[in-house]
Order: C-alpha cells, then structure tokens, then sequence
C-alpha cells in the first residue's frame, strides 16, 4: 500500500511540475512568437486547437518551426510527413537550428540521404500529447520510450528541474519547450536541440 501510495505521489508531482513549468518553459525563448495560422483556441486546452494543416503545412506556417518544415522539405520527406499519420513530431525550434554551423547546414541540406535520418529521429509513429506523455510517464515511474517512425527509440524522462527532457542515442538530452501544436494528422512538441541517432 505504502509503495502504491509512492508511485502516486511520483507521478502527481510530475503531472504538476509539467503544469506549472509550462508557461516557463514556453518563455524560454522569448525572442520570437509563434504565428503559426491556426485556429486559437483558449490556453488551457491547447491540444482542442483547430488543425489547419498537415504537420509540415502547420510548422511552415510557424516562425518557430520554419527551418524544420525547410529541412523535411529539402530531405524529400513531404510525402511520408503528409500522410494520414498520426504522427508526433519533436520539432526543434529556430533556435536550436541556429546552433548549427551554417556550413554545416548547408551541407545536409544538399545531402537528403544524410539529412533524412536525422529529422525522422524527431518523428513518432502516434499521436502523443502532453496528456498522453504524463500518463506514459506515469506508468513508467518517470521514465518513457517512444518509437519513431525508423524504429528508433527516444528515451523521455523528467530532470531535476521538472522539465520534459529527450536523450537521443548518443547521450545528448533535449528539453520540450513547448506542447501541443494541433495538424490535422498529428501533433507538434518544440524541443531545443537537434537529436541524432
């Protein structure tokens, strides 16, 4: 009983770190708002926005996710991001591409072959919202994989910090920034940096 009473104290304190770092962790890049053309809906229930767009179409639209929707473009993944899906995507902001050497950039630009891996790493087969990814934690007593659409495995947990975080397969943790940008064939986290496989 004690351990049962454990676990749901575990899982309630995750649940309410992720609800009271939200509008912190949607402040840490304040340099930019996200003009993505969608319907706003009020902002306590972000995952009931109306879906005006695929999840490329949405994050084209977004001053945040502009370089990841030029990125999918450019690594020849439209057709497979525009599909029925549903798909979750980790998205890293315009922030997290502007850390990349531009030189870089530019060369997986120009090499879809190399590029494309990289970005399907962000992708998740399912519709995961913030809702769903508590639960998931929750049952996993703080811990949660997800699978992407390569069959990759992303590992979610929370930091001391109370921050949704990713570590990619090299060890390297990204923090979720934001939750929950509704298209009508998935969903759309922002995440700070870019995970490779």
């Amino acid at each position: 009983m004690n351990m049962k009473k454990s676990v749901l104290i575990a899982v309630a304190s995750i649940a309410v770190g992720f609800l009271s770092n939200q509008a912190i962790a949607q402040t840490q890049d304040t340099t930019k708002k996200d003009t993505a053309k969608t319907t706003a809906a009020p902002a306590t229930t972000p995952s009931t926005a109306a879906a005006s767009g695929d999840v490329v179409g949405v994050m084209a639209t977004s001053t945040n996710y502009a370089p990841m929707a030029l990125a999918i473009k450019s690594a020849q993944l439209e057709p497979t991001l525009q599909a029925p899906g549903p798909f979750t995507i980790f998205a890293p902001n315009d922030v997290a591409f502007s850390k990349l050497p531009k030189a870089q950039f530019d060369a997986l630009m120009k090499d879809p072959a190399k590029f494309a891996p990289i970005l399907k790493y962000h992708v998740v087969a399912g519709k995961y919202t913030k809702a769903d990814i508590i639960k998931a934690l929750g049952a996993g007593k703080g811990k949660a994989d997800l699978k992407t659409i390569d069959g990759q495995t992303l590992h979610l947990s929370v930091n001391d910090k109370s921050n949704l975080q990713i570590v990619d397969a090299k060890g390297v943790a990204v923090l979720v920034t934001s939750f929950d940008t509704e298209a009508s064939n998935g969903v759309i986290h922002g995440v700070n940096g870019i995970m490779t496989p």
